[in-house]
């Protein structure tokens, strides 16, 4: 319960020493539009290798960009301060909801590893900065992370019952958050590559909550939904040519937006199994569908880019297509 405490340790140890670093977070363009199936906002692909930012590009706010140990600490306080708002927050919420000890300690482990990761995200940048619409990524991380915890409860303690109410109200409030973010970047002219990952992991995270409480409810199938922007992950580890990244299509993005939609419908109190199936099985077929085809692009894009590398033109030395 306290792996995020100890994680925020050892960064705050080496901290001192962004100070004398002489670069500034990269000047990354606004976030990226290209959004995903796995969430509202998420990408279709890891965002390990963003896109060149466009010409003109805003850099982040004054005291974000600049070198100096400020930044650094700023990125840290607002690191663990999203994990120290988790564990507050569960300390209320647990002891409301729980009165057995075991599931109290045992629940939280699955939002440790949400707010972890999303603070990680933050502090493991070089150098380390965060921006306002960061913060508020963070934020939504809590709100995830107590999610996680509450379907873990639902998934032990009221098994029988089904997911609780609490899941769609932390997940509906999560869900219109992301939309909130972005518009703070473009606000204070901070958007950069750094919080475009950070938004997506958080986006993924949550409609994997999200399937997880819609599989005890109406079948493990339905975590493929949640699993599978982390299979394309996978994938891209031993197929670097997925790291790509994909001009902007609205069909991905209302992809994207219809799985938690989705899946925040269907956890519903009331609804019956089969109707569950009617609306998530075709959620889940577009999102194998979207998937699929820009799998099917991304490979046609390095076979273009291999034919256009091994051309007598670019053998000589000549751009192609002069």
């Amino acid at each position: 319960m306290w792996a995020g405490w100890l994680r925020l340790k050892s960064f705050v140890q080496d901290t001192k020493q962004e100070g004398t670093k002489q670069e500034g977070p990269k000047q990354e363009g606004p976030k990226p539009t290209d959004t995903a199936s796995t969430g509202t906002g998420a990408a279709n692909r890891p965002r390990s290798r963003p896109a060149e930012p466009p010409a003109g590009s805003a850099p982040p706010a004054a005291g974000q960009a600049g070198p100096g140990s400020a930044a650094a600490w700023r990125a840290v306080a607002d690191a663990g301060a999203a994990v120290g708002a988790y564990l507050l927050a569960w300390a209320w919420l647990g002891t409301a909801v729980l009165t057995d000890p075991g599931p109290w300690l045992l629940a939280p482990l699955a939002g440790v590893a949400v707010i972890t990761r999303a603070a990680g995200s933050v502090l493991r940048r070089k150098p380390r900065f965060s921006t306002p619409a960061d913060r508020v990524t963070l934020g939504r991380a809590v709100i995830v992370a107590c999610c996680a915890a509450e379907t873990v409860v639902g998934l032990t303690v009221g098994a029988e019952a089904g997911p609780s109410p609490l899941v769609v109200v932390l997940g509906t409030a999560a869900f219109l958050l992301d939309a909130v973010d972005g518009r703070v970047a473009r606000f204070t002219d901070s958007a950069t590559a750094e919080g475009s990952r950070l938004d997506t992991d958080t986006d993924a995270a949550l409609v994997l909550v999200l399937s997880c409480a819609a599989a005890g409810k109406f079948g493990l199938w339905a975590l493929g939904i949640g699993l599978m922007y982390y299979a394309f992950l996978a994938a891209a580890w031993f197929r670097p040519s997925l790291n790509n990244p994909l001009p902007s299509s609205t069909v991905r993005r209302v992809i994207g937006a219809t799985q938690p939609a989705a899946l925040l419908c269907v956890l519903l109190p009331g609804v019956p199994p089969p109707l569950g199936a009617i609306v998530l099985g075709p959620a889940l077929g577009l999102l194998a569908f979207s998937f699929g085809r820009d799998v099917v692009r991304l490979e046609r894009l390095r076979a273009g880019r291999a034919s256009a590398a091994g051309s007598p033109t670019a053998r000589a030395g000549t751009p192609a297509g002069t």
